[in-house]
């Protein structure tokens, strides 16, 4: 049985023969096997032909079967693909491309590319230009794209040299518009076929000059209404140029399909180059093996299922049972096997107007996935805790001397109690001594010495003390930037530790002058009891000295036969009530001297805390916000992952 024979009779291309030569089956791989008789393999001849350089033999001999696949081809000379004169594809084409489209506003990418957008904005100041390159390319892209109707779907049928693409692309088009031959390589500049009438936004943008646009063949598949097909040049062509052209429109354009051989599938230019790179673009991928044709026996099905691994080695998921991902399918460009498949397939496409959204939702992901160590650090939770607050606080009290400080004031309390609820005696003993330690807590800072009179070797040992405590702030503020940037990605954590240091620097300073300032405040209220024991003291005294004088007297006869002893007891009485007194007092005076002391050590550490707050943590509190900020939204321009 000749070719012509088992392909006749077929004006759709597939139907009647399916069910002859060959058929389609699932055998529940992901992808898609095809299976020949033994009598199918004769239509063999037209692709060597074209093999060959033959194109014009090769057309001749296309059997009348195939007629369904290039419609338009019967009745018209010349093979010419297209109508005289008719260039409109009838109706209201606009509005019936606009009645299936998805737009940002409905979907999910116009979300998506504002927070892109969004992030790209809030990153300019901390990340290299060159990293945000690539997003910024992106939002351009998509800009350009929304400018056009979604319901225009442009896809581009590329592959290796004498992979048949041209041959393809003919075929789906209806027409011979592609020329296809022995020379290599044969396509030299893109030619693009559009099923629309509004279609010259779309090429101007992707750059198809005037002359290199066509009409598919007459009369138009109404499935295809939409639809703009490029045929790419070579992507292994050696010519200059090439190259650049592939992979300039494989950037533009929609939907790819890709075109490989029995004997170049596992070309590794093409897996190492595009597939591979491009797997994130499976949804709107069409991996076609042509020239199935020219396989014997089951042949076609072990190729298939190669290409198969390969794709999966790859990293391009496969969706031949309704699950997202790329189309795999065999088929015969030149004799029309599976043709109607792959037409039909890209009739989906075009209908569901959602390949211009899946792939730049795609470039999104693309973008995210190599952002996201910019964004996103694997060491666990990010951000400045409270606890890491509290201690760096803190190590500035410690820094700034505030405990110390504090038992200073309640030993200066004490004091002072004692001095005032004392004995005239004692108080007269510790003038002296309380004199001596009046200025210590003014005496934190150089300044501080100065402003009090403080002798220069108390002020050095003052000096001496703050050089102690600046590398005590120091510490502080780099275990501050420390635990700040813990789960930060580098550029950030770079940030918020750039801003602990600004603010580090002059902090010692600072807190020695917020110290000074509470130190230099007049000194607490004395107690009203401490007058009132004062008072009893000095009259416990007037009482002696009143004792000693009737003593005195009562020894000279001068006050006749009084008796001796009243005076006695009065002296001896006031000698033991004053320092019982003063005793008591002491002890009555250690709770409010522990609260003084309390209260200017809280003081001391509030001033210090609050010129780390100033200084430090509110700048790096400010980074981390912007951070959290930037984070979602990567978060939202990475579709919530």
């Amino acid at each position: 049985m000749t070719a012509t024979e088992g392909n006749g009779g077929n004006e759709n291309g597939g139907g009647d023969r399916a069910a002859g030569d060959r058929h389609t089956w699932d055998d529940g791989l992901i992808a898609r096997r095809a299976h020949w008789r033994a009598g199918g393999r004769a239509a063999s001849r037209p692709a060597r032909a074209v093999d060959e350089g033959r194109a014009e033999e090769a057309v001749s001999d296309i059997p009348h079967g195939a007629a369904g696949f290039f419609p338009g081809l019967s009745g018209l000379s010349g093979l010419s693909g297209e109508e005289p004169g008719r260039r409109s594809f009838g109706g209201p084409p606009y509005a019936v491309y606009q009645a299936g489209v998805r737009s940002f506003t409905t979907g999910t990418l116009r979300p998506r590319l504002e927070a892109l957008r969004q992030l790209v904005g809030l990153s300019r100041s901390r990340l290299e230009g060159r990293t945000l390159a690539g997003a910024a390319r992106v939002l351009d892209e998509a800009d350009a794209r929304g400018r056009h109707p979604y319901g225009h779907i442009v896809v581009a049928v590329a592959g290796a040299t004498g992979s048949g693409k041209s041959t393809l692309f003919n075929a789906l088009a209806g027409a011979p518009l592609s020329e296809a031959g022995i020379r290599r390589p044969t396509t030299a500049t893109p030619l693009a076929c559009a099923w629309t009438d509004h279609a010259d936004g779309l090429l101007d943008r992707l750059g198809i000059p005037a002359v290199d646009r066509r009409n598919p063949g007459y009369p138009y598949d109404p499935a295809l209404r939409g639809l703009v097909l490029l045929d790419l040049p070579d992507h292994d062509s050696a010519v200059p140029g090439h190259r650049e052209r592939v992979d300039r429109l494989l950037g533009l354009v929609d939907a790819v399909v890709w075109v490989v051989d029995p004997e170049k599938y596992a070309d590794a230019v093409l897996h190492e180059r595009y597939l591979r790179p491009l797997a994130g673009y499976a949804e709107v991928t069409f991996v076609v093996l042509n020239q199935v044709d020219r396989l014997p026996g089951e042949a076609a099905d072990q190729v298939l299922d190669d290409l198969r691994r390969l794709l999966d080695e790859d990293g391009l998921a496969l969706g031949e049972h309704g699950e997202p991902g790329a189309a795999v399918l065999a088929l015969s460009a030149l004799t029309g096997e599976g043709v109607g498949e792959l037409r039909e397939m890209l009739g989906r496409l075009t209908a569901e107007s959602g390949a211009a959204e899946r792939r730049l939702s795609a470039d999104v992901d693309g973008t995210m996935t190599r952002l996201r160590p910019q964004y996103v650090a694997d060491s666990g939770p990010a951000g400045l805790t409270e606890r890491a607050r509290a201690e760096f606080e803190d190590r500035l009290a410690e820094a700034a001397g505030a405990g110390a400080a504090g038992k200073a004031a309640e030993r200066a309390w004490l004091r002072d109690a004692e001095w005032a609820c004392g004995t005239p005696w004692g108080r007269l003993r510790g003038r002296k001594g309380r004199a001596g330690s009046a200025g210590t807590l003014a005496s934190r800072t150089p300044a501080a010495a100065e402003r009090t009179g403080i002798p220069g070797a108390r002020a050095r040992t003052v000096a001496v003390e703050e050089v102690t405590a600046r590398p005590a702030v120091e510490e502080a503020v780099r275990t501050l930037g420390d635990e700040a940037t813990a789960g930060l990605p580098g550029p950030w954590a770079q940030a918020v530790r750039e801003a602990a240091q600004w603010g580090g620097r002059g902090l010692a300073e600072a807190v020695d002058e917020a110290v000074a300032a509470v130190t230099a405040h007049r000194r607490p209220i004395r107690p009203v009891w401490w007058s009132m024991v004062a008072a009893a003291q000095v009259t416990l005294l007037l009482l002696q000295v009143v004792g000693v004088l009737w003593l005195l007297g009562a020894v000279a006869g001068v006050f006749g036969g009084a008796a001796w002893w009243m005076p006695v007891l009065l002296v001896m009485g006031g000698a033991a009530v004053g320092p019982a007194l003063a005793w008591g007092s002491r002890v009555a005076a250690r709770g409010p001297a522990r609260r003084h002391g309390r209260s200017v050590e809280g003081r001391l550490r509030e001033a210090a805390a609050e010129c780390g707050r100033g200084r430090v943590l509110e700048p790096v509190a400010a980074e981390l916000a912007r951070y959290g900020e930037v984070r979602a939204q990567y978060v939202i321009a990475a579709g919530g992952a």
